[in-house]
């Protein structure tokens, strides 16, 4: 539980956490792997199952489901794949509010994991379409 004071946070009934910057010089990274092993260790698990898993869909798909067929070289053209990852990803948001927001039954025999593996993976591909690093 955690009690609000007027100048800082503190902890009461947890063991005391050290905070950001207690250890000198040390980093956010460092801070989070020092403090919290196990969800470090699994988020990095996560992103090495996530690349594994895009770069199998790579290669089958090829850049031109993202680019929609263009070259991305003009506004619009990234407009338009920006446009189509926001439609994949309102589908999985869509997709997680039945099941999990309305209790609905998954009728399609997805694991919902896929579903939260998707939503990651159209992020970082709408972050390379933006700098300019799709198909490249």
């Amino acid at each position: 539980m955690i009690k609000e004071a007027k100048t800082k946070v503190e902890w009461v009934g947890e063991e005391e956490r050290p905070t950001y910057g207690e250890i000198k010089d040390e980093s956010a990274v460092e801070f989070c792997e020092r403090t919290y092993p196990q969800t470090t260790e699994e988020f990095k698990n996560i992103l090495d199952e996530m690349y594994l898993t895009f770069c199998k869909k790579q290669r089958n798909y090829g850049p031109g489901n993202i680019s929609v067929g263009t070259a991305l070289q003009t506004q619009d053209e990234v407009k338009l794949s920006l446009t189509g990852l926001w439609f994949r990803i309102n589908d999985k948001v869509q997709r997680l509010k039945q099941l999990v927001v309305f209790g609905q039954p998954d009728e399609v025999g997805e694991p919902i994991q896929d579903t939260y593996e998707d939503l990651s993976v159209y992020g970082i591909i709408a972050q390379i379409v933006q700098r300019g690093k799709w198909g490249k």
